[in-house]
């Protein structure tokens, strides 16, 4: 069969398919970046008048049908005999709601961007599972890191086009954002789609017995990970560091232009360093782990957030100048490298090999839950409570102590695991 001259087999970091399904990765983040951190949120608040908690509980549903669906997908995904046909079907849906953005009005347009971010969490869940049809053992890391820096170039070309087009932050500048961003969206998806040639596999098929074992599986494996010390009081810990993490993410753009004053080229460019940083961040926090570990270099880290987080709110609360949020922005460059240099090492080192892949998902599923708690809490403390967003993000710090609390007695000392828990042979 010509499934078995599969690029999967070979070593080759720079072939045909390895590029185009890196270039997926460079694609995806330009919608994160433009759609989920920046243009949409501008546009919600800024041009139409909508609340901050309008969006943020437009991106919280959106999250929270994905956590509650992902194990389906990724169950439907296993037993499918093609995973491609799923990642094309999320991104054409993805990028049509995308480009409808903003022609239908305030509330039109939030029931778009839930589906339009509902369909890319999809994607990214099959596209993942994709990258060892395009590696092996030997290059996934490679492979996963070449995908990795590609996202953030995508990062840099959006935001670079960003500070072309949005001047004002009219509405016609950034519709011209939603369908520009729908247009790279697919045009550096496309290459993925062409090249990279997935095996066909022999499964048993998609039935609603798949879809009920895929929900007792996440209910066994939280049952399972217990069994392992630190595991789960550290996965509950990561739910507190994440939160601020993704709810900054979400709301800088508005907070730096609403709070701060930053024009919105400003808001762009500071986007610009705070990606750069975030890229140094990783290299120099990846070597910070590896000579003193995981936990001391994440404490660290999340030491770093604290500071950021609570000079992020003083700013505008006792009118310091707004130059000093470059210092911020770049500060949250730096952390944010190194959060996810850190805290997927020491979760390698609480998991078993025999069951990394299980627990990852776990892991994965905090992250989203995150995703839904924090944007939440931003749109009570802002609108519901009127209390203003300075207090929104001051309440970030008390997630990231309540996570340092929790994780202060989980260690990273190396596990010796038996042979029933290494990876077992094929």
């Amino acid at each position: 069969m010509n499934q078995q001259a599969s690029p999967a087999k070979s070593s080759a970091i720079f072939s045909l398919p390895v590029i185009s399904w890196a270039l997926y990765d460079l694609a995806n983040t330009m919608f994160s970046m433009s759609i989920v951190s920046l243009y949409f949120s501008l546009w919600v608040v800024n041009v139409m008048g909508g609340t901050d908690e309008l969006y943020a509980n437009a991106n919280a549903f959106s999250m929270a049908l994905m956590f509650l669906t992902a194990p389906i997908l990724g169950a439907i995904s296993d037993q499918a005999s093609r995973r491609m046909p799923f990642l094309v079907a999320s991104t054409l849906i993805c990028v049509v709601f995308t480009a409808l953005l903003g022609t239908v009005g305030l509330y039109g347009s939030l029931i778009l961007f839930v589906v339009a971010n509902y369909a890319f969490q999809a994607g990214l869940i099959f596209y993942d599972s994709l990258l060892p049809e395009v590696s092996t053992p030997e290059n996934r890391g490679r492979v996963g890191g070449l995908g990795i820096g590609l996202g953030y170039m995508g990062s840099f070309i959006i935001v670079g086009l960003g500070l072309m087009i949005v001047k004002e932050q009219t509405h016609e500048e950034l519709v011209t954002m939603f369908r520009l961003t729908a247009l790279l969206f697919l045009l550096f998806a496309l290459p993925c789609f062409i090249f990279v040639k997935e095996r066909t596999r022999r499964t048993k098929g998609i039935s609603a017995e798949v879809i009920r074992g895929a929900i007792f599986q996440v209910r066994h494996t939280i049952a399972h990970a217990q069994q392992f010390p630190g595991l789960v009081r550290f996965l509950i810990g990561r739910i507190f560091y994440t939160d601020p993490v993704n709810t900054i993410i979400v709301f800088m753009g508005v907070y730096v232009t609403n709070e701060v004053g930053f024009t919105a080229f400003e808001a762009q460019l500071l986007l610009l360093t705070a990606i750069a940083a975030s890229v140094i961040g990783g290299f120099v926090w990846g070597a910070v782990v590896d000579r003193i570990g995981p936990k001391r270099a994440l404490f660290m880290v999340l030491s770093l957030w604290s500071v950021t987080i609570l000079l992020a709110a003083a700013i505008p609360v006792l009118g310091l100048p707004k130059a000093l949020f470059w210092v911020v922005g770049m500060m949250a460059g730096v952390a944010l490298g190194g959060t996810w240099a850190a805290d997927r090492p020491w979760m390698l080192i609480l998991s078993p090999p025999r069951y990394v892949g299980e627990f990852y998902g776990l892991y994965s599923m905090v992250g989203r839950f995150a995703a839904i708690i924090g944007p939440f809490t931003w749109g009570v403390i802002v609108d519901r409570l009127g209390w203003g967003r300075p207090a929104a993000v001051f309440t970030m710090f008390f997630f990231v102590v309540i996570a340092m609390f929790i994780l202060r007695s989980v260690d990273d000392e190396p596990r010796t695991w038996p042979p029933e828990l290494q990876v077992q042979p094929e």
